[in-house]
């Protein structure tokens, strides 16, 4: 019990000189001498008047508040202080400020009043009681009671209070009072009143929890108010609001103005201060004010608490309204409650304080699961285990908790809790048992607000435990007494008297016995676990137990050592590694695996242990929050590996990189934890020891025992108690030696000669680790920062070493002072450190020695590429990544699929290819094999870059190589690779890609020894190339000086002759020629020696040739008098090439004109290429010319300055009269005034009806001039399409072009006269350049017209060239694919180029078609030229769209007519600086986008087109190399020996290599070819109609480009076999197709090929020699066509329609299909109008086997499929007459339709045959057709009606029957 007041002190104000203002002065104090307990609180005259001792005009009615002090031991005094008024005469007060001041004219009032105060202290807070009890005395002094103050004020002292434990007392002061005091029942629960509630009502929810938070996380706060018992309540009842956490920091709840300057203290605080200071206190930068007096909390800019987590801000926020504010809960209720009326006062300040009862329980539930119990004698200690605590509960990230838990207020928290065995109050058993029941109420208001009363009860009961209170009796002073003029002042007391019944008081208390308060100690409950509370989601547990499974699996793999198993699941445990479980699930399974704390590991086990381990960590936090290093710790140290006999390597040597094992608080909670474990074993062997019989107890946790410890502590004998003090200590001590050892495992690096020192910023104060990862020992890193001065030193590793021994030294401190280890003991451990480092440093060198002789891991065998046939390694395999770059489905990117990139392989180099072959780094794909290749004759650049590698090894830089075959390969050489290889690589590279000569480009060097290229060194031995091609083209001039043009046979010369290069003499295959005709005199002539002939019959071989004579354009008849009435003959005057170096030997020229006119006329051309014809319209007779550009009007003045004028005139007029010939040779050009007009024309070209589509021919030719067309046919615009100059001239030649429809000229206003006289078109249209053209006036008197258009140039396709390869096959990922593809594609103009091309194209086939002839005059006449005039003859001549054709326009129009193929393809060095430009490789799209608009025109497949554009730059062949003819003759290429090839592999030409591959296999052919006779082609050329060539985006990483055949054809036999073996499973086995790995067209071939392969394979089984695919064709074919003749004779109905995979806008075609690839009819509807909805037929009756090969074969392009077709008659429904209607009947889809008529496209009607029932024959009825015969009818019975039918006859009333029937019965 103790005293209810310590002290009672009256004080009284002392005045200074001349001030109103004074101090105060103690005038006496009870008792006057201090109690032994409790000495006399200093500055309590501060306290009486917080704001100052000052005089007061009037007088005041007495106030009373409770001041709080803190003493040094940190205890509170209560301070009551009751004030009230005297009077001072100011007499007194003036003679007290001395004479002088009487002079002065100050009016004094006549009246001051001093403030006096009566104190009592108390370290007990009963407010009420000080209130009551000063005011009794008080009262005694101003009514003049009779009773004694001495007696009142001695009573006052000695009455004592019992602390707790819910006694009432009632106490009397002696003056008839009676006063009944009631204790709390639990002292630890704070008494609060109504004090919590006021706080509530003064700052509103919001603030106080603001201030609440504030205070928990330590900043400091300071309360305003005019009222000081209110700043007192407000501080009483934030400490409340704090239980179960007590306030450490400075309390004043009422603060003195004198002590002001404590609000600058830097500690955190809770003042109070009245507002008068208010200004004062705002420069306080870092403090919030709550202003109690406002309602308002204001927080400084720079201060940032932290709230409570959510949810349960929401939750307390909630709660609190309810009890604040339960109007708020129906106040939107239409029929409110009556009365809703809140708690009292007092009830609502408990429920106040449940509801942050309960908040505290939520945060800290389990909190007792995270208590380390470190020593339990001779006093417990007790350790939180933060980050476990903060990890469980998921908290890591919260700010707030992790504040609270670092605070004072928590320390105290668990030293005070902690202990095992206490008393135990309301909020332990809430912790323990309630935390369920608020878990499951969380959602219901009802429920947490009955919780909360029930709550509140408890702590009401605890501070008010007797509800009937015995009336208290005190008196009270009468009303205004303050206020009597006369009141005697406060009498002096008499000490004595109090004295000495002090004195009575204490003598009776000393012999009354002692009252002992019983406590009720008991075990403290720990309730549930944190995971028992934690658990949420069901879902997510099962998804991580999938994880889990892959993680045992992962490691049972690795220690079963199925090593290419634990890879594959690697990448799927690295992810799962994300997730919490599954790293615990690691470490158990880990430890599953550990036997006697040893686990041996080979290499390769070790590598995959360490490699997940360090996965594991590195997600850790330094604070390891989930315990996984700890976990881990154990582990690091049991598995190892034997590097040689006795040098044993642990895990810890390779995990070492993590910053968790710097952290100190880490190593002191797993050090915590493990002296935990080992104490709790010392107290359970004992207990086993004593209970042996009493069978198998339960676990029992390390607090639980340590509580029963307790318990028996007191019971124990001294030397008992003694043993245990020292076990403990021991075991403490053991465990420290332990960790320092550990410890020096983790910190100190394998390698700790290289003071590995990563940052500069160290991590120089451990305590203060930054979350940085740090990449390397963190030992290494800290050395510098400390400074040696330890005493153990050692030259190589001393500051690794020092660093390491101080680390461990300050844990060691740390924990063994903590844990109460004996200084002997912490002496002893500080002399070993150093000694355990060293010995530590020692083993780990031997270790790092071993581990460096290692040898490297296995890295996965080269493989090798298979090669062709005289093909040759030059390089062997350099190992290599191969990187992604911008195609994303290989890496796996936005189809998903698994990465095949980056793979890990060799780059080859071949004299013939680049190869990289290899398998993907992704295990799940590891079987799989990388091929990526390209001719090195493709390699258009190369550079070197740097890339961010996604492989684990260090990669010097990536070299990435393009290709224009479109492909990139991004190589990164492997740190095993020598920087030299990779130079001698790319200087092979360069050199085989430029070759000096064409000579040795791999087309001629095949099958030689390619050693001499290789050897950097052999260079001088052999000729430099340079001087031999000079020594060649000398001899080949003099070659060509003779007669005739080469021997048949030229064999190179091997390199030793080349030097003295002459041609050996042959007799048999020369011809021998006397005189050598000298260069200069060599005249053209128009008669052929006689010994020429033998070399023309070589020319005659030549393409041209025989095309020529295909055409009947001329002839070369023996005799050499040839018919005049041919038009055109063959000239021979180029067979020396000597006119013209580019053209073939023989030209087809007018019958006209001679020899020596030509060679005149050449020199007007560009290049000497004069006009020749190249092909001639069979129909209309109109030619096709070809030339080089004129040159303009100067330049033949330039080449002959000293040909007189005249002769250049005469030099035009030639070549007037030249052009004039070719128009005459036209054979309707004999007309009026030779004029052509246009009656000359038949009508059936003119009003042909595919003229209908057609944009008029005027507005064609104005778009490829680029003027402007409105007419209704436009075809888009050219892009770049400048103004006309000349647009007069653009107007005539559009009305002349108009033909009959003269609208069409009437643009802009031109009179329609003109355009009605001018209605003819010319004989001979000239297209030449714009740019050339300028100055050519349109002379009305000639018969030619001059088109001048504008066209790109070659450097404008390099450009758009580079930009589409970019396009196709971007280096690096773009970062939004879609849109970057289709911008690159859009700016490379790539497919402007080709829709110009084939729009000059398709003008000039309608010219042609409309009998015009017409000259291409572009460029040089080599490439645009070309490409125009090969389209022409290709659109216009179905003989070119064959094989044969196909092969013979290249040969012709290409080779012959020599495009510069090494020039613009950079075969050699000298065109490396020119650049690649494809302009071979543009026309053959420009074929490709014909051949997808009209499919069944051409023989060959899209496949023979991507051959040729692959071959045409790979140099596998010799067909594309030189620049023409004359140079091909000169290396002797053009006319070998068929026996002369080395092996029968290595093709010389491309065209027998494709022949014979044609006979193999049906690669080339095209099953759909039907092509209708002499059809002329008219493709679209839009843009929009334009596909991007899937040549170009295409790729097969299985087994690289597929043009090699050879290459390609080794690998599948491997798949077929493994498909055989299991021919019992059922056969429809899944393919997985990747879009950028599989050859789809091999993996999936389509229909017709797969029957063709299948009948080889079967015909080979039969041992029959297989026929070849092409006869077996031919026959299905022949056998088709048969069938389908007699099924058109036997139905009535017109033949059948079928569709194919054509574009429905190819419409108005008429093209007629038929025989197709299935060989049924097949016609396209011919109606313009009508859309092209074709359908498939099937071609007999029956149905045929076909039909299901057609379907596989076509896609529809609509749902249309038709199985049998016809016009029956239908009676319509009720009183409707009978129609006739085309029905079409449809096994497919089970249905029969009908259409109004044959080309209609919409059905009209359907009938299920599902719901047929029967089909009778039927009778004719009211209206049927007359003609027919009875039997013809039938009647169709469904579910719903009866359909009545009628055929045309008997027989075809029967064929409908019996299909229907056969459907039904296929169903």
């Amino acid at each position: 019990e103790w005293k209810c007041a310590d002290w009672f002190i009256p004080v009284w104000i002392y005045l200074e000189q001349r001030s109103r203002n004074g101090q105060g002065q103690i005038l006496q104090r009870f008792p006057e001498k201090d109690w032994e307990d409790n000495p006399f609180p200093q500055g309590i005259e501060l306290f009486c008047q917080p704001s100052g001792w000052q005089l007061f005009t009037e007088r005041n009615p007495p106030t009373f508040f409770v001041a709080v002090l803190t003493d040094i031991s940190s205890e509170r005094h209560y301070c009551a202080c009751f004030t009230f008024w005297e009077a001072v005469e100011s007499a007194q007060v003036m003679s007290s400020r001395g004479e002088e001041e009487e002079s002065s004219s100050l009016v004094q009032p006549a009246q001051l009043f001093a403030p006096k105060s009566l104190v009592l202290v108390s370290r007990l807070d009963h407010t009420e009681v000080f209130r009551n009890s000063l005011g009794l005395i008080y009262t005694i002094y101003v009514d003049g009671l009779s009773a004694s103050l001495e007696n009142v004020i001695g009573n006052l002292l000695t009455c004592t209070i019992p602390i707790t434990g819910g006694a009432q007392r009632t106490i009397s002061l002696g003056a008839g009072d009676r006063q009944v005091i009631q204790t709390p029942i639990n002292d630890s629960l704070p008494v609060s009143s109504c004090s919590v509630a006021l706080l509530f009502r003064q700052l509103g929810i919001t603030n106080v929890l603001c201030l609440f938070c504030a205070a928990l996380t330590e900043h400091k706060i300071l309360f305003l108010s005019s009222s000081y018992q209110r700043l007192t309540d407000a501080c009483r009842a934030l400490l409340a609001l704090m239980f179960p956490l007590k306030y450490s920091f400075t309390y004043v709840p009422i603060l003195p103005a004198q002590l002001l300057e404590v609000l600058s203290t830097p500690t955190p605080f809770i003042i109070g201060v009245s507002s008068i200071f208010q200004s004062e206190t705002q420069e306080l930068l870092d403090v919030v004010v709550a202003d109690l007096d406002g309602g308002t909390v204001t927080i400084p800019e720079c201060i940032h608490i932290s709230l409570l987590p959510e949810p349960l801000l929401h939750q307390t926020r909630e709660a609190l309204s309810m009890i604040l504010d339960p109007e708020l809960e129906v106040a939107d209720l239409a029929f409110p409650p009556s009365t809703v009326s809140a708690s009292s006062l007092k009830m609502q300040d408990k429920e106040i304080r449940a509801v942050f009862l309960r908040l505290f329980a939520q945060l800290l539930q389990g909190y007792r699961w995270c208590l380390h119990i470190i020593r339990i004698h001779p006093e417990p200690v007790i350790r939180f285990h933060k980050a476990a605590f903060l990890g469980q509960r998921g908290l890591v990230e919260d700010d707030f908790l992790t504040k609270v838990l670092e605070g004072m207020a928590f320390a105290g928290f668990v030293t005070e809790r902690g202990a095992p065995y206490r008393a135990i109050d309301l909020f332990d058993e809430l912790v323990a048992y309630e935390v369920k029941r608020m878990r499951a109420e969380e959602g219901s208001k009802q429920k947490i607000l009955r919780h909360i009363k029930e709550l509140a009860e408890q702590l009401y009961k605890n501070e008010n435990p007797y509800p009937a209170v015995t009336m208290h009796k005190v008196q009270k002073p009468t009303d205004g007494c303050h206020l009597r003029l006369h009141q005697r002042p406060f009498p002096r007391l008499d000490e004595g008297t109090v004295q000495w019944i002090i004195d009575q008081a204490t003598a009776k208390l000393q012999t009354a016995p002692p009252a002992v308060k019983a406590e009720k100690k008991c075990m403290v409950p720990s309730g549930p676990p944190i995971a028992a509370i934690m658990e949420r989601n069901g879902s997510a547990l099962a998804n991580s137990a999938r994880r889990l499974e892959v993680v045992r699996n992962c490691i049972s793999y690795v220690f079963e050592n199925k090593m290419l198993e634990a890879k594959k699941l690697l990448p799927a445990v690295l992810r799962a590694m994300k997730g919490r479980a599954a790293r615990h699930c690691l470490t158990q399974e880990l430890n599953l695996h550990v036997q006697q704390n040893r686990a041996v590991l080979d290499h390769q086990q070790f590598d995959f242990i360490v490699r997940v381990m360090n996965c594991c960590l590195q997600d850790c936090t330094a604070m390891d929050e989930h315990g996984i290093a700890a976990a881990l710790l154990p582990l690091v140290t049991a598995f190892c590996r034997k590097l040689s006999p006795g040098i044993t390597q642990f895990a810890y040597s390779c995990v070492q990189e993590h910053v968790v094992w710097t952290n100190i608080q880490f190593w002191e909670a797993m050090f915590y934890c493990d002296v935990q474990n080992h104490i709790r074993a010392l107290y359970l062997e004992s207990n086993e020891e004593n209970h042996l019989d009493e069978g198998p107890q339960e676990e029992k946790s390390a607090l639980e025992i340590a509580s029963e410890q307790r318990r028996l502590w007191p019971t124990m004998s001294r030397e008992k108690q003694q043993e245990l003090i020292q076990k403990e200590e021991s075991t403490v001590f053991s465990q420290a030696i332990h960790y320092a050892n550990r410890m020096s495992y983790l910190l100190l690096p394998l390698d700790t000669s290289k003071n590995r020192l990563l940052r500069s910023s160290g991590l120089g104060d451990v305590e203060s680790v930054s979350n940085s990862f740090v990449t390397n020992s963190i030992a290494g890193s800290v050395a510098e920062s400390y400074d040696t001065e330890s005493g153990f030193e050692d030259a190589e590793s001393s500051d690794v070493a020092n660093y390491v021994v101080r680390f461990i030294n300050r844990f060691v401190d740390k924990v063994c002072t903590e844990s109460g280890v004996t200084n002997e003991h912490l002496k002893g451990l500080h002399i070993m450190i150093p000694d355990i480092v060293q010995m530590h440093i020692e083993t780990l060198d031997a270790v790092h020695r071993e581990s460096k002789r290692l040898p490297p891991i296995q890295k996965p065998k080269l493989l090798r590429p298979s090669l062709l046939v005289g093909e040759e390694c030059v390089m062997e395999g350099l190992r290599v990544y191969l990187m992604p770059d911008g195609r994303e489905e290989a890496a796996g990117g936005n189809i998903g699929g698994p990465p095949l990139l980056p793979a890990e392989g060799a780059i080859f180099l071949t004299t013939y290819r680049i190869v990289f072959k290899g398998t993907p780094t992704d295990p799940l794909v590891g079987e799989q094999v990388v091929v990526r290749s390209f001719p090195i004759a493709s390699l258009t650049k190369e550079k070197k870059i740097n890339v961010q590698p996604q492989v684990d090894q260090l990669i010097q830089e990536v070299l990435q190589l393009r290709s224009c075959t479109f492909q990139l390969l991004r190589i990164a050489f492997d740190e095993e690779v020598a920087s030299e290889s990779a130079e001698v690589f790319r200087k092979h590279l360069h050199k085989l890609r430029y070759p000096q000569h064409v000579r040795g480009t791999f087309a001629f060097t095949v099958g030689q020894s390619p050693k001499q290229a290789m050897q950097p060194k052999a260079k001088e031995k052999n000729p430099s190339l340079r001087t031999l091609s000079k020594n060649l083209m000398k001899n080949a001039k003099k070659t060509i000086g003779r007669p005739y043009v080469t021997r048949k046979k030229y064999t190179p010369p091997t390199w030793e002759q080349r030097s003295s290069q002459h041609f050996q003499e042959d007799d048999e295959d020369e011809i021998s020629v006397s005189e050598e005709i000298d260069r200069s005199t060599l005249t053209p002539s128009t008669i052929i020696k006689p010994s020429d002939k033998m070399t023309l019959s070589h020319l005659v071989e030549r393409a041209c040739c025989r095309d020529y004579q295909r055409m009947g354009l001329g002839t070369l008849s023996n005799s050499l008098t040839r018919s005049k009435n041919e038009p055109f003959r063959i000239s021979t005057v180029n067979r020396m090439y000597a006119i013209c170096r580019s053209y073939p030997g023989l030209l087809i020229v007018p019958q006209s004109i001679q020899d020596n006119t030509i060679q005149r006329i050449s020199r007007c051309y560009r290049q000497n290429r004069f006009p020749v014809i190249c092909w001639r319209n069979s129909r209309t007779k109109a030619v096709l010319l070809r030339s080089g550009g004129l040159h303009g009007k100067g330049v033949v003045g330039l080449f002959k300055s000293n040909v007189p004028a005249s002769q250049t005139d005469s030099t035009s007029l030639e070549q007037e009269k030249y052009l004039q010939a070719v128009i005459n040779s036209m054979p309707h050009y004999a007309d009026a005034g030779g004029r052509n007009t246009l009656r000359s024309f038949t009508s059936a070209h003119m009003s042909n009806s595919s003229d209908k589509r057609q944009p008029k021919l005027g507005s064609l030719m104005k778009q490829v001039m680029g003027g402007k067309d409105d007419g209704p046919g436009k075809w888009g615009s050219i892009r770049a399409s400048g103004r006309m100059s000349n647009y007069v001239l653009n107007m005539e030649i559009g009305s002349r072009l108009a033909g009959k429809d003269l609208l069409s000229a009437q643009h802009n206003g031109a009179p329609s006269e003109a355009s009605f006289l001018r209605q003819h078109r010319a004989s001979l249209y000239i297209i030449g350049d714009k740019s050339q053209l300028k100055g050519v006036k349109p002379d009305p008197l000639q018969h030619w017209e001059v088109v001048p258009i504008e066209v790109f140039d070659v450097r404008q396709v390099k450009a758009s060239f580079k930009k589409l390869m970019k396009a196709c096959v971007p280096g690096s990922p773009a970062t939004d694919p879609s849109l970057a593809y289709l911008r690159t594609l859009e700016e490379s103009e790539w497919l402007s180029q080709i829709h110009k091309i084939l729009q000059i194209s398709v003008l000039v086939v309608e010219l042609l078609d409309t009998g015009s002839s017409v000259l291409v005059s572009l460029e040089d006449g080599w490439d645009i030229t070309t490409q125009v005039v090969s389209l022409v003859q290709l659109l216009s001549d179905p003989y070119y769209r064959t094989m044969e054709g196909f092969r013979l326009l290249v040969e012709k129009e290409w080779l012959s007519f020599g495009h510069r193929f090494s020039h613009r393809g950079a075969q050699t060095l000298a065109g490396q600086s020119s650049g690649f430009a494809p302009v071979f490789l543009q026309f053959l799209d420009c074929v490709h986008q014909i051949h997808l608009q009209f499919p069944m025109e051409f023989e060959f497949t899209q496949y023979y087109l991507k051959f040729l554009s692959y071959h045409y730059v790979s140099n596998r062949f010799r067909t594309f190399l030189l620049d023409s003819d004359y140079e091909r003759i000169e290396l002797g290429l053009l006319y070998e020996e068929k026996g002369e090839r080395k092996s029968q592999q290595v093709y010389k030409s491309i065209w027998e290599y494709i022949d014979r591959l044609n006979k193999k296999t049906p690669v080339f052919f095209n099953y759909m070819y039907a092509p209708e006779d002499g059809e002329v082609l008219r493709p679209y050329s839009n843009i929009s109609n334009l596909k991007v060539w899937d040549y170009y985006t295409q790729e097969v990483l299985s087994e690289g480009p597929s043009y090699d055949w050879e290459l390609v054809q080794g690998q599948p036999e491997h798949v077929e076999e493994v498909d055989r073996q299991d021919s019992s499973a059922p056969q429809t086995k899944r393919k997985i197709i990747w879009p950028c790995y599989d050859n789809r067209s091999r993996v999936e071939p389509d229909a017709i090929s797969k029957l063709l392969e299948e009948l080889h394979n079967l015909e080979a089984e039969l041992g029959q020699v297989p026929e070849r695919w092409k006869d077996t064709w031919d026959k299905v074919k022949a056998s088709q066509r048969t069938e389908a003749r007699q099924e058109a004779s036997r139905m009535a109905s017109s033949s059948l329609l079928m569709s194919s995979s054509l574009l429905p806008h190819r419409r108005s075609l008429g093209v007629y299909l038929q025989e197709s690839s299935v060989g049924s009819t097949l016609n396209l509807s011919l109606d313009s109008d009508t859309s092209s909805t074709s359908t498939p037929s099937s071609g007999k009756q029956g149905g045929r086997k076909s039909t299901s090969n057609l379907y596989s074969q076509f896609q529809m392009s609509e749902s249309e499929n038709r199985s049998y077709e016809g016009t029956l008659y239908k009676k319509g429904a009720f009183m409707k007459p009978w129609k006739p209607r085309w029905f079409v009947l449809d096994k497919t889809k089970h249905q029969l339709r009908y259409y109004d008529n044959r080309m209609d496209t919409e059905c009209k009607g359907v009938i299920d045959l599902a719901e047929v029932e029967s089909i009778t024959p039927g009778t004719p009825t009211m209206g049927a057709p007359k003609t027919v015969e009875e039997k013809a009818f039938f009647d169709l019975k469904t579910t719903k009606r009866v359909y009545n039918f009628c055929a045309q006859d008997v027989q075809l009333a029967q064929q409908w029957i019996d299909r229907i029937q056969s459907c039904l019965s296929d169903a």
